[in-house]
């Protein structure tokens, strides 16, 4: 997929399944195991945009309560300016 991290201009990568985080409009998905190729050094991430359209496609059917999610999980938020000093 990639000759060079267009991030910190390492060669190496290695495939791995990872998590991808999906955000629109404040609303998060979490997709696991999804394919990509990894960074050996800065740990980027690069996705075929084949898969990326299946993500988008997935996504967009959750959102529009079209399709049910295979689980949920409930997330804390903080805001940092309330412990920024």
């Amino acid at each position: 997929m990639n000759t060079v991290c267009q991030f910190c201009g390492n060669k190496n990568f290695t495939k791995k399944h990872v998590q991808y985080i999906y955000r629109r409009g404040g609303q998060i998905l979490l997709f696991n195991n999804v394919p990509a190729e990894v960074c050996d050094y800065c740990g980027e991430e690069y996705f075929d945009s084949v898969n990326l359209k299946k993500i988008e496609h997935e996504s967009e059917q959750i959102l529009s309560s079209k399709k049910k999610s295979k689980r949920s999980i409930d997330v804390p938020v903080q805001e940092f300016t309330e412990i920024a000093q």
